[in-house]
């Protein structure tokens, strides 16, 4: 019927041989409870409505389903084999799909006045519906239509609703609209080939079910910490059906340590909570907690307990790190002390979890401190392993493809989608807003798209001051009154020639802002770069392009790679970005093989040295 798996925790089994002593973990989300679930994962009906008929038809009170689908998959996946094909359907405009299954009632053994069967989607979209034998469900934030395809959300299933057998019914729309969040899928702007990618949409992530409690914490935890003074924000969320007086108890254990050990720290907070759901940051002192760093990546296990006034907990728990970043002056600071950044682009594209690991694994085998995640929602579980290897990584909100309004307020949301599920982890050091001007392509000329660019940036600077961000990644920054809306000044350089490269890179670090890259690098009022901002070439190479005049041979490729790194380590650049780490559909400039994870260059190839040790050649 479905995968049970109960009282899963951070202290249970490990995989055996592990080299990064990774946890079991089924599900695709950081923070764990102490409770049973059921994976839905598996076969289920489906039919493509063509003529989006299926509404106004009612298929979701029943309906004749034409095919079958493996769930987690996509969309285009699924009309392929519906169709006895191999390579996924391309659709041009839009796809709606309609997916079914039955489950039968779970057994639950806390009791019914105190819990909730709730249903989680770990990923699904761009647009979906979902019905409980015939009746339409909100998710827990009260929506109809849970827009957006790159993270999770919920339902509470209501006792009323169930039945000993129940019917699942989920609508799944999506279009080439270019005013929502796709990323490098293709468009009705930008059409697939060259770097646009196939569309890869619907049931992309697990679905499960889960007992939880009537009050509890939800499963997203944010963590800031100020290294200097030993504190600890942990900012928590708690959903609340019976207002009343709580108390939220932190506990902090060393990771291996016994839950039955002496914490830490431990500490409880009196709250008042009415129904609904509501953010508290609290704040808790750690004495004597090593920091978080990809040459130690130590990290703490947090227990958090809600507990009513009858004393019945609810129990959410994570793993966290205590680290800091900066950009100050020419360099970017790790716990107070300045880093290089050697970065991989890392394009996960349709790679699954077991994949995206081999590639992680990769990455750090080539030197590599810091992963950029480009444009894309990735597994969750793969922040974890960014963590635990002590990779730094640099997400990116998926862009749309036009400048409207309506494409910012899409691009708004996603963005406050991912935050919210992204806060516990240390690995995670960098936020890019836009890459390329993608979906922001009037930033030059328009002064409201420039306007919502800046107040997002101070926003992320107020509420999440544990990030550095970037405001359009790779040219055209923002600057108001001589003052950079971005905390990194970073470029993209492409060109196969080194003298030419050579000349690019003096350029950049003698501040001609204007003639290195495909557009000026800063755009509104004017900027003068004084070294005030760390310089970072986020993306270079490209080398496996035949037009890029790349190198046939590996042996060539390597020699090349090599004398270009050592040029950027020569001059005040504070990090740089290898494109890319694999090969994806026509983009054929890969260090790694995205099924095996081997390297086709030198282990190390990436890697560099204590950037306050690099002489910088004056220019």
């Amino acid at each position: 019927m479905f995968e049970i798996q109960s009282n899963f925790g951070f202290t249970d089994s490990k995989e055996e041989g592990s080299i990064v002593d990774e946890p079991i973990n089924p599900l695709p989300r950081a923070v764990l409870r102490p409770n049973s679930h059921w994976l839905l994962d598996g076969e289920w009906k489906f039919s493509i409505d063509a003529n989006d008929t299926g509404l106004t038809d009612h298929w979701f009170l029943g309906h004749t389903y034409e095919g079958v689908a493996e769930w987690p998959g996509s969309i285009e996946e699924h009309m392929a084999r519906a169709k006895g094909q191999v390579n996924p359907i391309v659709w041009q405009d839009k796809v709606v799909a309609w997916y079914e299954r039955e489950f039968a009632l779970p057994e639950r053994t806390e009791s019914h006045a105190y819990s909730i069967i709730q249903l989680t989607f770990g990923a699904c979209g761009y647009e979906t519906r979902v019905w409980l034998n015939g009746y339409p469900l909100n998710t827990v934030e009260g929506e109809s239509i849970h827009y957006g395809e790159y993270t999770s959300f919920s339902f509470e299933l209501a006792d009323e609703l169930l039945r000993p057998t129940n019917r699942l019914t989920v609508r799944i729309a999506d279009t080439m609209d270019a005013e929502t969040p796709r990323g490098k899928q293709e468009s009705h702007v930008y059409k697939r080939g060259g770097i646009w990618y196939q569309t890869y949409t619907g049931a992309v992530r697990s679905v499960w079910l889960e007992t939880v409690e009537r009050n509890r914490l939800r499963s997203r935890v944010g963590v800031v910490s100020t290294v200097e003074d030993e504190l600890v924000r942990f900012s928590l969320t708690t959903r609340i059906h019976d207002p009343g007086n709580y108390i939220l108890r932190l506990q902090v254990f060393e990771r291996k340590a016994p839950v039955s050990s002496t914490p830490m720290a431990t500490s409880d907070f009196s709250l008042m909570l009415e129904t609904g759901q509501k953010q508290q940051r609290v704040v808790i002192e750690v004495p004597g907690a090593q920091l978080w760093s990809h040459e130690n990546p130590v990290r703490y296990r947090l227990i958090a307990q809600l507990i009513d006034e009858s004393g019945r907990i609810a129990q959410i728990e994570t793993q966290f790190g205590l680290r800091k970043i900066e950009a100050r002056g020419r360099f970017v600071y790790l716990n107070n002390k300045p880093i290089y950044l050697d970065g991989i682009l890392y394009q996960p594209g349709t790679a699954t979890y077991e994949e995206m690991k081999r590639h992680m694994l990769a990455m750090k085998e080539l030197g590599c401190n810091l992963v950029r995640v480009h444009i894309a929602g990735i597994d969750p579980r793969i922040y974890n392993l960014a963590d635990k290897l002590g990779m730094l990584l640099w997400v990116e909100v998926p862009s749309p493809h036009s400048s409207t309004t309506r494409s910012r307020h899409n691009h708004q949301a996603e963005l406050m989608r991912m935050l919210a599920l992204m806060g516990t982890h240390p690995s995670v050091v960098i936020w890019s807003l836009y890459n390329e001007d993608w979906g922001a392509q009037d930033i030059a000329t328009n002064p409201d798209t420039r306007e919502y660019i800046t107040n997002m940036y101070h926003f992320m600077q107020l509420a999440y001051p544990e990030f550095l961000v970037v405001d359009n990644d790779g040219w055209q920054h923002i600057s108001f009154e001589g003052r950079l809306k971005s905390d990194l000044l970073t470029a993209h350089l492409y060109t196969p020639d080194l003298d030419r490269w050579q000349s690019l890179l003096d350029q950049l670090v003698a501040g001609d802002l204007d003639t290195v890259a495909a557009f000026p690098l800063v755009v509104g009022d004017p900027f003068f770069y004084r070294r005030q901002v760390p310089l970072v070439v986020s993306e270079w190479g490209g080398f496996g392009f035949a037009n890029y005049g790349g190198p046939q041979s590996a042996e060539e490729r390597t020699d090349r790679i090599r004398r270009f790194k050592q040029e950027m380590r020569k001059r005040s650049i504070a990090g740089d970005v290898y494109t890319q780490a694999t090969n994806i559909e026509d983009e054929r400039n890969g260090l790694i093989d995205p099924h095996t994870g081997e390297l086709s260059v030198p282990s190390g190839l990436l890697a560099s040295g204590d950037p306050s040790e690099v002489p910088v050649i004056p220019v």
